[in-house]
């Protein structure tokens, strides 16, 4: 029996409201034994604008905190020593900003920033693939992960730049092949680019400072044999593409957060269970074991957590690393001949995988492909629970029930809509009281930089001390780089009209006037398209006429979209809380140009605000457990059909 190690990172994600009432989380949490933090950054502060933003409408502090300038950061740290802390940030697109503005607050502090120990996430690729909140195109978006390694390399030596994350990619529909591939492939990608950036000695060293942050399924052995086999691949590539010799830098580290895709609204108590064992494939292996863990609370799949809910989830680790004797034991799985044949069967489907991906030019080369294989994959998983072939269980087997006793109101943390106000009003007066000229030379700064090619986490440094705010950084890099539109993925998805669908389909044959056309959109800065795609491509499978153009749009752009392409239903995806507020502004919207278009409307929304959505003009409202995909379009298609009658 070895000597008892000591335990991974224990981690909550976790944000909200402002930026006071998360440091006030954050510290009540750090008193309850958690090890190290994990920033959750509004949809507003993730996509570069302010809070004041006409975008940021009615997303300030709903998924996360708005950080829009010094004074948020300096507030959202307050009295938690940074030069003690290990942070972790889930930034993407505005790391470089997140990161000068923390590096700004250490200073503040008086910490050694050589001492700063934590992680930026810094990984667009899977923003362009899943999540969203992605703004420059990928070759500038390339060149801004790589010039915050290169900072971090001369002067953060304990920070680790990148987190490459195929966490996302499991949520949009990954098979673990994929997950394992297009991971690997985005690390080389970075890699190969970071190489003309620092020398040739510092190389293995910057190597061995990516990290990994990932998904764990419930397919509880999969899942451990997918960990094994993405120590197994990192080590080969480090060794065999980049050299790395030193076997400390080859090592595999990685964080994880176990599945939220899985997580139900129905039965939500069963969420327990499922966390736990997605827990466990992430731990039981030594030599596969993650260096930090957090997890969902039992009712994300129906809103924001509470303090107590994010509570009990870090007790689940608390007790397997301290009541058992799992950390007394060096791996239990060495020698298994099932786990060492699965884990075989994983690596070597990734690795031709990746050989694929890397033919293609690469992670940010072939975005397009990617995007589409997962779209693909994300449907055949939704075809297998409709049809029953993958089961669910409370969803779609076993749905017979006893009143939960953990169904009360109140069960999840609501945002005040009066924060929104206050945050916009804060701004404004930031902007009014600081020192604007040096405002406006460190944006003349930062786009020199940008357009010279020199590092541009001094600038935005500068720029941070100075007062400028999270939109006007953006806006400068908007403007030398441009803004990108992500492929949707939808067109890649090969329909098969079967059972249920396959008669909604004959059905849409013999509408009077043809197939209907359904317009899918997807308001505010909720970038998590996966429901709106599976709905695109259901609505296509069923033979309708579909309208998408993908995410990040305004009330008045959806509404302008229904007035040019005279859709016979709207339907609106939104999982980002924000459905109170945009909703009615999109039906406000359409009935001041005189449509009566009906609306329907999809996504995390709790079962308290469905009679206020349809009080405030909604048609219908479906939320996680409508997973039927042939019934929503039967719905669809019969409203466009009365639609057209009336």
């Amino acid at each position: 029996m070895a000597a008892k190690e000591t335990p991974w990172l224990f981690r909550t994600y976790a944000g909200h409201s402002t930026a006071a009432a998360s440091n006030a989380l954050y510290r009540t949490n750090l008193a309850k034994g958690q090890t190290g933090l994990s920033v959750a950054f509004d949809l507003p502060t993730q996509t570069g604008y302010d809070s004041d933003h006409e975008l940021a409408r009615g997303e300030v502090g709903k998924v996360g905190v708005p950080v829009n300038h010094l004074g948020d950061m300096r507030a959202l740290f307050k009295d938690i020593p940074l030069e003690q802390m290990n942070t972790s940030m889930t930034i993407n697109a505005t790391a470089p900003w997140l990161l000068a503005l923390y590096i700004a607050v250490a200073e503040e502090q008086g910490a050694d920033v050589a001492a700063l120990n934590g992680t930026v996430q810094n990984d667009i690729i899977k923003e362009y693939l899943s999540r969203g909140t992605y703004i420059a195109p990928p070759a500038p978006s390339l060149r801004m992960i790589t010039d915050v390694a290169a900072y971090t390399q001369k002067h953060l030596p304990k920070w680790n730049p990148m987190n490459v994350c195929s966490y996302h990619l499991q949520e949009a529909g990954a098979t673990p092949e994929q997950e394992l591939a297009f991971a690997l492939a985005t690390a080389c990608a970075v890699l190969d680019d970071l190489k003309g950036k620092v020398t040739a000695a510092d190389f293995p060293n910057m190597v061995g400072r990516i990290s990994f942050f990932v998904n764990a399924g419930i397919r509880f052995v999969t899942e451990l044999c997918k960990m094994r086999a993405f120590v197994d691949l990192w080590d080969e590539i480090c060794l065999t593409r980049y050299g790395v010799t030193d076997a400390k830098y080859r090592r595999f580290r990685y964080g994880v957060q176990v599945n939220s895709l899985g997580l139900t609204e129905a039965q939500p108590e069963n969420n327990i269970q499922r966390i736990v064992l997605e827990m466990l494939a992430v731990t039981l292996s030594k030599n596969a074991r993650a260096r930090s863990v957090q997890l969902p609370a039992w009712n994300e799949a129906l809103g924001l957590p509470r303090p107590w809910d994010q509570q009990w989830s870090l007790r689940m680790q608390q007790v397997l690393a301290f009541e058992t004797d799992l950390l007394e034991y060096g791996d239990l799985f060495d020698g298994s001949t099932v786990i060492e044949a699965k884990t075989a069967e994983l690596r070597d489907a990734a690795w031709a995988e990746l050989q694929d991906v890397l033919s293609l030019g690469g992670a940010f080369a072939a975005v397009d492909e990617l995007k589409g294989r997962l779209v693909r994959s994300m449907a055949e998983r939704s075809r297998r629970i409709e049809a029953g072939d993958q089961m669910v269980v409370g969803v779609n087997a076993f749905t017979e029930s006893e009143p939960s006793p953990l169904d009360t109101p109140g069960n999840i943390l609501t945002v005040d809509p009066a924060i929104e106000a206050q945050l916009k009003a804060e701004v404004v007066q930031w902007r009014a009281d600081r020192d604007d000229a040096a405002v406006q030379a460190a944006l003349t700064a930062l786009k020199a930089a940008a357009l010279d090619g020199t590092n541009i986490v001094d600038a935005s440094i500068v720029l941070a001390k100075a007062g400028g705010t999270t939109g006007e950084w953006s806006s400068v890099l908007r403007e030398v780089f441009g803004e990108f539109r992500a492929p949707t993925g939808v067109n890649a998805a090969v329909g098969r009209r079967v059972g249920e669908l396959a008669a909604v389909a004959e059905y849409v044959k013999t509408m009077a006037g043809g197939p209907p056309r359904f317009l899918v959109a997807k308001p505010g800065l909720d970038g998590h398209s996966n429901g709106a795609e599976q709905i695109a491509v259901g609505a296509r499978d069923a033979g309708m006429e579909v309208v998408y153009s993908g995410i990040r749009l305004t009330p008045e752009q959806i509404v302008a979209s229904a007035r040019d392409e005279d859709p016979d239903v709207v339907g609106l995806s939104i999982l980002s809380g924000s459905h109170l507020s945009l909703v009615p502004a999109v039906i406000a919207g359409l009935r001041a140009i005189g449509l009566d278009t009906p609306v329907v409307v999809g996504g995390i929304i709790p079962e308290a605000d469905r009679a206020t959505l349809l009080a405030a003009g909604a048609a219908a409202v479906y939320t996680p457990k409508d997973f039927q995909l042939a019934k929503i379009m039967h719905d669809v298609a019969h409203l466009a059909a009365r639609h057209r009658s009336s």
